[in-house]
């Protein structure tokens, strides 16, 4: 029988080096609406009802033979969790079943996909164009739960939206002291600190976003690796610093409301990032497409995007 420990260092191995992409099937409460409406669905009952209807949704994207193991779709022969190496779960869809196993061990033991968890709830009132997690109350809970489940690691947001040196400042410091301790607790963190594609000062915040990051870097121990998930630069390489630091994992990219085809342009001019995106990864697709027009699709995108992540 394979051991915890065996379980946690072939996963460590896949995300450290696998030639692959991490899927973010995480949408909660604030971005689900939009997420069905994109899918084609337009209205339900209630909250119990919206979540039922998303967790379909990542279940047929989950159980797609293009996604993770099993034969891609095109002649592309066996991905065997290639193409997709990871994927971020919500803690509803965490806690829920796929095809009779728990969702984070369906994508292990079926689909060889690193399971993921996102734990924060929700972001606070903008201040100093920067918005903060809001307090996670349950955090310890939340990671002996994905304990239990055999999660790799957790997935938390920020937003940058302005080139504000202490605010940025501040939202480094949140999300490093929250590492810290879901380090403690045995998992990989995901630090997230998106800067809005929208944002004026988009090419300064994230010039500031990478020194802050550069320095707290630095104080990690030796033993201790993170996760990174950030917004695709103005400038092409800027993440590279982050790449190449002995205290990053991976870096990963997000899409943040661009295109999959402006994402994936943008992907791959940033050589070593990798992509993690979640609306270019279901662009185009609809609850009313039959399963073959489905997999088609969902595997035209998977390939896409697993080809940016490859430069």
């Amino acid at each position: 029988m394979t051991t915890d420990a065996q379980i946690a260092t072939e996963q460590f191995q896949q995300m450290a080096t696998g030639q692959g992409f991490i899927a973010a099937l995480d949408q909660s409460g604030g971005s689900t609406p939009r997420a069905l409406h994109l899918y084609g669905i337009e209205s339900w009952a209630d909250e119990a009802e919206m979540f039922a209807l998303v967790h379909a949704m990542r279940t047929r994207i989950m159980t797609s033979p293009s996604f993770g193991r099993g034969p891609s779709l095109g002649g592309l022969g066996p991905s065997e969790g290639g193409r997709v190496i990871g994927a971020i779960l919500f803690d509803r869809t965490m806690e829920s079943t796929v095809h009779g196993l728990g969702a984070a061990e369906y994508l292990w033991q079926v689909k060889h996909v690193v399971p993921f968890l996102k734990v924060d709830k929700g972001l606070e009132e903008e201040a100093d164009g920067a918005r903060l997690m809001k307090p996670i109350a349950d955090l310890d809970d939340m990671l002996a739960r994905a304990t239990g489940h055999r999660v790799f690691g957790t997935k938390m947001r920020s937003v940058i939206r302005l080139a504000h040196k202490d605010a940025i400042g501040t939202v480094v410091d949140q999300q490093l002291a929250l590492a810290l301790h879901i380090l403690d607790a045995g998992l990989v963190p995901i630090i997230e600190p998106e800067v809005d594609i929208h944002s004026p000062e988009k090419a300064q915040a994230e010039d500031l976003l990478l020194h802050g990051l550069m320095g707290a870097l630095d104080g990690l121990r030796p033993e201790q690796q993170v996760m990174l998930k950030l917004t695709l630069p103005d400038e092409d390489g800027l993440w590279t610093p982050l790449v190449d630091h002995p205290r990053v994992l991976r870096v990963a990219a997000l899409s943040g409301g661009y295109t999959r085809a402006e994402a994936t342009a943008r992907l791959a001019r940033n050589h070593g990032v990798i992509a993690s995106f979640s609306r270019a990864l279901t662009e185009g697709l609809r609850v009313d497409q039959d399963d073959e027009e489905f997999d088609r699709l969902l595997d035209e995108s998977i390939a896409a995007i697993h080809a940016a992540s490859l430069t």
